[in-house]
C-alpha cells in the first residue's frame, strides 16, 4: 500500500476502482476520514479516495510552487476610461483555499482580486481599497458606516463609481442600508454604487466570481446617474441564471438571497431588475428595463454630499408569528428596552391574537402583551413571512384589529429585511417610525417596479 503524502503537496494518483484504473491530480488536504487521501482537484472540488485502492502516488510540485501569490500588477491609467474604486469587505468572491485545512477562507488582498480578473482594466481605471476581510454573517451596522464613509471618500476623490465586494448571505441587507444612507433623505449619490458577491469561490470551475465582478464594474462605469427613488443608489449585481453570460442588476431595496448555493440565488422581491449586463468579456453591454428608464426620466433629486449613518446603539427585536409566539417571550425581550419590534406575520401580515374557540388563551395573552408594548411607545411593525406580496391588514377583521391596536406596516411592499433596515435607519436619524413606514423613501415601496 502507498504511503500518505504530506498535506500541501500537488500529486497525481492512480486509483483502482470498479470502473477500472483512473488518474487524478490535486493538492493534498487533511484527511476527510481515516484511511482516505483527500485532494483538492483541478476543478476546485474536493474528493477522497481509500488509500488501499491507490496504486501509485506521484508528487508533481511542492506547495510553495503551487500556492504562488498573485503579484500586484501596475495598471496603466487610461484617460478615456472612468475611474472605479473597488471596496473590499470579504466574502466568497474574494476567497481562496487554505490547502492546509481544505477550507475556503476570505483572504485575497484587493490587488490580488484585480490582478486575477485582467478584463477589468479594459472597462475602467481600477483602484482597490481594503475595508476588511469578513464573511457577511459577521457584518453589523458599524461596518455599514465604514462602507458609507469609504464610498463617500471615493466620490470625493473623483471616482465615477464604486463597487463593493461582499459576502452573499447578508449582501441584500447591506445594499438596503446603503440605499437609505444615500437616498433616505430625498437625495441620490453622485454616481453608481454596485454591490457584488459570488456563490462559488474563485478556485472552483463553476465559479461565478469573475463574471459577477466584471458586470458590477461595468455597471459602476457605465450606468446612468442614480435617481434615488428606484432603489438604485446601491444595486446588487449577480448571475441572472445558473448559466454564464448575463447578470441581473437588482434594486438594492428589492432583492433577497433565496437559495443557499445556486448561482442565481438573488431574486427580486416585489420588484424587478433595473437592468441586465451581458457579462461576456468579449462583448459587454447593458440593457435597462423600461420602468427604470421612466423613473430615471422623472428624476429631480439633488446629489447627496453627506450620506446619513446608522447608530450602533439601536436595538430592534424580531419575532416570528405562529404557534410558538407567547406572551412570556415578548415580555422577557421588552425588559432589554428595545426601540422597536418587528414581527414576521403570516400571509397579509397577521398575528395569533384571537381565541374564537375559547381554547387558545395564549393568543389573548399575545394580544395583551403587544398592546402593552404599543402603550409603552415601542413601535410594533409587521412584515410577512411570505416575503413577496404586500402587507394588507384591511382585508380581514384580524388585520383591522391590528391596525386599531396601533401596529404599523399596512401597505408596505418592502422585503422583510429592508423593513428592518428602514426602521433602524429611521431610529438612527430621528425620523418618526410611522411616517417612515408610510413613505417611499428610496424605492422600497415603489409600486411601479412591482412585477
Amino acid at each position: 500500500m502507498v504511503e500518505m503524502p504530506e498535506v500541501g503537496l500537488k500529486v497525481r494518483i492512480e486509483v483502482e476502482s470498479h470502473n477500472g484504473t483512473t488518474n487524478f491530480e490535486g493538492i493534498v488536504l487533511h484527511q476527510a476520514s481515516k484511511g482516505y487521501l483527500t485532494l483538492k482537484l483541478i476543478n476546485g472540488y474536493n474528493a477522497s479516495y481509500l488509500l488501499e485502492e491507490i496504486k501509485e502516488i506521484e508528487v508533481i510540485d511542492s506547495q510553495k510552487e503551487v500556492e504562488q501569490s498573485t503579484e500586484q500588477r501596475e495598471i496603466q491609467y487610461n484617460s478615456k476610461l472612468p475611474r472605479i474604486r473597488i471596496l473590499h469587505t470579504g466574502g466568497t468572491i474574494a476567497s481562496k483555499v487554505d490547502y492546509k485545512t481544505g477550507a475556503v477562507v476570505a483572504r485575497f488582498e484587493p490587488h490580488e482580486l484585480v490582478a486575477s480578473v485582467p478584463e477589468l482594466a479594459e472597462i475602467a481605471n481600477i483602484e482597490a481599497e481594503k475595508l476588511g476581510n469578513m464573511f457577511s454573517d459577521d457584518i453589523r451596522c458599524q461596518h455599514w458606516n465604514k462602507m458609507i464613509d469609504a464610498s463617500k471618500k471615493a466620490f470625493d476623490d473623483g471616482c465615477d463609481g464604486v463597487v463593493i465586494t461582499h459576502g452573499t448571505d447578508t449582501l441584500h441587507i447591506t445594499s438596503a442600508a446603503l440605499n437609505f444612507a444615500w437616498a433616505g433623505k430625498g437625495q441620490a449619490p453622485p454616481g453608481p454604487i454596485a454591490m457584488v458577491g459570488s456563490q462559488r469561490s474563485s478556485d472552483r470551475g463553476s465559479s461565478d466570481a469573475a463574471e459577477n465582478l466584471i458586470a458590477a464594474v461595468y455597471w459602476a462605469a457605465n450606468a446612468p446617474k442614480p435617481c434615488g427613488i428606484a432603489g438604485d443608489s446601491t444595486v446588487v449585481v449577480m448571475h441572472s441564471s445558473s448559466n454564464d453570460g448575463t447578470c441581473s442588476v437588482h434594486t438594492g431595496v428589492g432583492v433577497r438571497k433565496l437559495h443557499s448555493t445556486k448561482r442565481d440565488a438573488f431574486k427580486p422581491v416585489n420588484s424587478q431588475p433595473l437592468g441586465f449586463i451581458s457579462a461576456n468579456s468579449d462583448n459587454l453591454s447593458m440593457e435597462l428595463t423600461s420602468d427604470y428608464e421612466t423613473l430615471l426620466a422623472e428624476n429631480n433629486r439633488e446629489i447627496c454630499t453627506k450620506p446619513t449613518k446608522y447608530s450602533t446603539t439601536v436595538r430592534i427585536v424580531q419575532f416570528m408569528a405562529g404557534p410558538w409566539l407567547h406572551e412570556e417571550e415578548i415580555e422577557a425581550v421588552i425588559l432589554t428596552s428595545p426601540q422597536a419590534m418587528i414581527i414576521h406575520g403570516t400571509g397579509l401580515g397577521h398575528l395569533p391574537i384571537d381565541d374564537p374557540e375559547n381554547d387558545a388563551p395564549e393568543n389573548t395573552k399575545v394580544w395583551r402583551a403587544l398592546t402593552r408594548c404599543i402603550n409603552r411607545n415601542i413601535p410594533v411593525i409587521i412584515t410577512s413571512q411570505c416575503i413577496n406580496g404586500p402587507i394588507d391588514m384591511n382585508v380581514y377583521s384580524k388585520g383591522r384589529k391590528q391596525i386599531a391596536m396601533g401596529i404599523l406596516g399596512h401597505g408596505s411592499v418592502s422585503s422583510p429585511d429592508t423593513v428592518i433596515v428602514k426602521v433602524h435607519w429611521a431610529l438612527s436619524n430621528d425620523m418618526e417610525i410611522k411616517q417612515a413606514m408610510e413613505a417611499n423613501l428610496c424605492g422600497e415601496n415603489n409600486i411601479l417596479l412591482i412585477e
